[in-house]
C-alpha cells in the first residue's frame, strides 16, 4: 500500500460539492476552472490528481478569462459600479426569477 505524502478533509454540501483544500490545490497546482480526475480504485480508495483539458473546453474563453483576471489584478481602478439604469434593466430580466441556493439539486442535475 503507498504511503499518504499529504492527507486532508472536506465537507460535501447539500449539493454534493466540496472545496478542494488548499494544500490539495497547492499540491496539484490547481487554478480556478482547472479540472479534477478521480479514479477510484477496486480497494475502493479514491486518487484525486489534475485533470486535463479536453477538446471540449473553449480555448478562447480560458484566455479571455486569463485576461480578465490579469487586467482585473492589475488595474483594479477600471472597475466601475453599474448605475441605477442597468439596475433597473436587470431586474426587469430576472426580477421574478426564483432560486434557492442552498437547496440540493435533483438527481439528474447532480
Amino acid at each position: 500500500m503507498p504511503t499518504a505524502v499529504l492527507e486532508t478533509e472536506s465537507t460535501l454540501t447539500d449539493r454534493y460539492q466540496t472545496t478542494v483544500p488548499e494544500p490539495i490545490r497547492q499540491a496539484l497546482k490547481l487554478g480556478k476552472r482547472d479540472k479534477v480526475h478521480y479514479a477510484i480504485l477496486d480497494n475502493g480508495e479514491v486518487l484525486l490528481s489534475r485533470g486535463q483539458e479536453t477538446k471540449s473546453d473553449d480555448p478562447v474563453l480560458g484566455h479571455f478569462l486569463h485576461f480578465l483576471s490579469h487586467d482585473l489584478t492589475t488595474h483594479p481602478e477600471r472597475l466601475q459600479a453599474l448605475d441605477s439604469a442597468w439596475v433597473e434593466r436587470l431586474q426587469l430580466l430576472v426580477g421574478k426569477v426564483q432560486f434557492d441556493l442552498e437547496a440540493p439539486l435533483p438527481d439528474d442535475e447532480a
